[in-house]
């Protein structure tokens, strides 16, 4: 994954994003904060897809990396809530309400050769009966949080469901 400087736009609502989080993990925070930061990138984000009765997660199945939650880059003039809601309708067919707090942010290599990159994981939730159209040779399906997967993140599916909880009190509210 190539870095490209990050647009001020983008990179204030990465921290915003980034500050509102349920959870941080690897002090994604600080790491985003570096002053070398908006010179450095990269940015993702995704969306962690759940059905109504957060029993299940829609993901999709890439090349090497397996089961994961639709998402990708962040692209030149988007915010990461943005991103997530493009790579979820690239990857999936699927246009969702994201909640207005993200659930998670983290830092991570998603490739051996590649620098580690500051992810924003947002939150839907949408009826399991929703049609999909994934992309070609990226099969989508819902899979059971209380079942693992194969996945390159093994904590993905830990972390997604101990947030079900907050979930269900954010869908409630709404």
């Amino acid at each position: 994954m190539t870095s490209q400087p990050v647009e001020p736009r983008t990179l204030e609502a990465a921290i915003r994003d980034a500050r509102q989080a349920r959870i941080e993990h690897d002090n994604a925070l600080e790491w985003l904060l570096r002053p070398e930061a908006p010179r450095s990138g990269p940015l993702a984000s995704e969306v962690w897809v759940f059905d109504n009765a957060l029993t299940h997660v829609l993901l999709v199945r890439h090349r090497w990396r397996g089961w994961v939650p639709p998402g990708g880059k962040v692209d030149p003039g988007e915010t990461p809530r943005e991103a997530a809601r493009r790579e979820l309708f690239e990857e999936t067919g699927v246009r969702a309400e994201i909640l207005a707090t993200p659930a998670a942010v983290t830092v991570r290599s998603y490739h051996s050769d590649w620098s580690p990159t500051m992810g924003v994981s947002f939150v839907a939730v949408i009826d399991r009966r929703t049609p999909l159209a994934p992309e070609d040779g990226q099969p989508a399906a819902w899979l059971r949080l209380d079942e693992p997967w194969e996945g390159y993140f093994s904590e993905d599916r830990l972390r997604m469901s101990q947030c079900t909880g907050w979930i269900s009190e954010c869908v409630q509210r709404r």
